[in-house]
């Protein structure tokens, strides 16, 4: 039988299992590279500002991506307790994309203004006295470190470079925007927009 020949030669296997995968591939990711929906932001999707830029590097530093996905699932499940849910054109300017997988902690794709700064900045720095149950650890150094903001133009820049429609104006005044803020003023102001467009339709 031809699939004995096929299942006894390891190299002929491997070579089939190649081309099959790369057959799939093809089919399920390049008609995605010319979608309208996969490559356009939605309505309304502007670059952070400098402040919320500084906000998610600092996220990604913590890390907070570690427990938390940015990523609802077309699920009802899903939709009733996070709300509407994700779409490539709101995630067109994120460098690098925060999906996740694990979700030791709620999902915040879409927990901007669910809560209000207070709230959040209780919760970073003793999770504990806003949710009793939470195993979340606190990051009480985030009320005392300062942003010196300069970097953030240079980060802009590079962002840019790889489609971000950051203007000369937001680069130039990037330092000025951040100087001299609370890194946990950043973190909220980056939690506060998650997700805010989609969430403003439903």
């Amino acid at each position: 039988m031809k699939h004995d020949a096929v299942e006894k030669n390891v190299g002929l296997m491997i070579i089939l299992i190649i081309v099959a995968l790369s057959f799939g591939t093809l089919v399920e990711l390049v008609p995605l590279l010319f979608a309208k929906e996969t490559n356009e932001p939605i309505a309304g999707l502007k670059p952070l500002p400098a402040l919320e830029l500084e906000g998610r590097d600092i996220y990604i530093r913590e890390g907070c991506n570690t427990c938390h996905s940015q990523m609802i699932r077309p699920l009802r499940a899903e939709t009733e307790r996070y709300g509407h849910y994700s779409v490539a054109g709101e995630l067109v300017y994120d460098h690098p994309f925060l999906f996740g997988s694990k979700r030791t902690g709620p999902d915040l794709a879409r927990v901007g203004q669910r809560y209000s700064d207070d709230w959040h900045r209780a919760h970073l720095y003793n999770p504990r006295d806003v949710v009793p149950e939470s195993n979340m650890p606190a990051f009480p150094w985030l009320f005392e470190a300062t942003l010196s903001g300069d970097k953030t133009g240079d980060k802009m820049a590079a962002l840019r470079m790889v489609g971000v429609p950051y203007t000369d104006d937001d680069i130039a005044g990037a330092k000025a925007a951040v100087e001299g803020k609370q890194e946990i003023e950043a973190l909220v102001a980056y939690l506060q927009q998650l997700g805010t467009l989609l969430q403003s339709r439903r």
